[in-house]
């Protein structure tokens, strides 16, 4: 069978791995926000405690949420070298290596000492152990929504790789669950076991990861000798302009994200501790509804395009800051709910639940995991320090300058999507009738997915 034969075929129905490509990389998103919430309502409610004991309550949340922001400083290490091994050895390697380590990481968590009992050498641990996860982390993402995206139906790539987004609700769901069980127990128990819980997802996620074929798209690329040899160079080189687009279409996504799922818990319950189970209630109620909002803006993308989604996600940002701090203020239960269903399914999975098809579509081919890792994680990098920043303008303005930072996400989002090129509109969906229909050629149809010339 000829290749033209087999990209007709693949832009028709996909791999017959696109559905188990798309749920494996879930299981590692879902594992990521996992481990993100476990370990932010751990900094919350419990590290300032057992890991930094000596500083006054403020100062010891604000360490906590500093060592957060480590493990996402390290990401771009993490992309890079996660991005580079993905378009050199290909996409399944790095997804299940990435998801050995970090998901041993997490677990170790759950077993480290206090500083009770170890002193000084306990926030050591702390550390280093989120150093391993960030350069996990970073290399995970690329692999896992590369995955789906390339082993998607082209007519379906957005629906196929919100899937792994999905993965995003599904964790903090999950992560809000093993918190609700641990409370039972004696704090000095409870804020382990949800990092030791999370060897059943990593477990999961490995089965179903090595079952799955490498990229077809990376196959080809292979095929043909086509192999970049130094993809982080030609990304920095040639594409560059969509590496820092890349990097506001995430940060608009990702501040409002740690606003929402970390911060407010720790100012709800800063207020009043009586908010907390009440907030945990709409975490868990917009987790739910977050599975199913992702896959619907995914589907929506394919309909009406990447751009229009986003744009609509970046303006509800800018509109929402402030009404978002109003809601919890009140401490009204509905509003303080409400808060969770507007920031999260609404908001943050519209946004989240475009970037796998954008993102990848910005890159070509053989430099796409780095170019999409790199952008992805070096924005990764500056919003993991959110959390402590919100605490810090807290401290020093209130609420009102948490609100601002909220709203100059939405600013950088709206810059970000006027710069940043369709890459599914009208005539790219056009293209791809056409070639299914043999009406134009393979090279003529996957100009869709290479948009450096335009962009550049």
């Amino acid at each position: 069978m000829s290749q033209a034969v087999l990209s007709v075929d693949q832009a028709r129905h996909g791999s017959r791995d696109k559905l188990k490509a798309s749920i494996g990389a879930a299981v590692g998103t879902c594992v990521e926000n996992y481990d993100f919430l476990a370990y932010g309502t751990a900094s919350a409610l419990y590290f300032g405690t057992y890991f930094f004991p000596e500083s006054d309550p403020l100062t010891g949340t604000l360490l906590s949420f500093a060592t957060l922001g480590v493990g996402f400083a390290m990401r771009p290490l993490g992309g890079v070298i996660g991005g580079y091994l993905g378009d050199r050895y290909g996409r399944k390697p790095v997804l299940v290596g990435a998801l050995i380590v970090m998901g041993l990481a997490t677990f170790l968590i759950g077993l480290l000492p206090t500083y009770q009992t170890v002193g000084s050498l306990a926030p050591i641990l702390l550390v280093t152990v989120r150093v391993i996860q960030g350069l996990a982390f970073g290399a995970e993402w690329g692999g896992a929504v590369l995955m789906a995206y390339e082993h998607a139906p082209w007519k379906q790539r957005g629906r196929y790789s919100a899937i792994p987004t999905a993965g995003n609700p599904a964790g903090v769901f999950l992560a809000n669950v093993a918190f609700l069980i641990s409370v039972q127990f004696d704090s000095g128990i409870a804020w382990r076991i949800p990092f030791l819980l999370s060897a059943v997802l990593v477990i999961a996620g490995l089965v179903i990861r090595a079952r799955v074929s490498e990229s077809p798209e990376f196959e080809l690329t292979k095929a043909r000798h086509e192999i970049a040899k130094n993809p982080i160079g030609q990304v920095f080189r040639r594409d560059w302009r969509n590496l820092l687009r890349l990097i506001g279409l995430r940060l608009v996504e990702s501040v409002g994200f740690y606003v929402v799922v970390t911060f407010v818990l720790s100012y709800l319950t800063t207020n009043d501790e009586s908010d907390r189970n009440i907030a945990l209630t709409g975490l868990v109620l917009a987790a739910l509804l977050g599975v199913p909002a992702s896959l619907l803006w995914g589907r929506l993308t394919d309909k009406v395009g990447r751009k229009p989604v986003y744009l609509a996600g970046s303006v509800l940002t800018l509109a929402f800051g402030f009404p978002l701090f109003l809601f919890l203020n009140t401490g009204a239960p509905l509003l303080i709910v409400l808060v969770y269903l507007i920031g999260l399914p609404l908001i943050h999975d519209m946004l989240a639940g475009t970037q796998g098809a954008w993102f990848s579509e910005l890159f070509s081919t053989k430099t796409r995991s780095s170019g999409a890792s790199m952008g992805y994680q070096f924005a990764a990098a500056i919003s993991g320090f959110v959390p402590f920043a919100a605490a810090a303008l807290t401290a020093a303005v209130d609420w009102p300058g948490v609100a601002a930072l909220y709203c100059a996400a939405g600013v950088v989002g709206l810059v970000a999507v006027a710069v940043t090129p369709e890459t599914w509109g009208p005539q790219e969906r056009a293209k791809v009738d056409a070639f299914i229909g043999g009406e134009i050629s393979a090279t003529e149809a996957t100009a869709h997915v290479t948009t450096n010339e335009a962009a550049r």
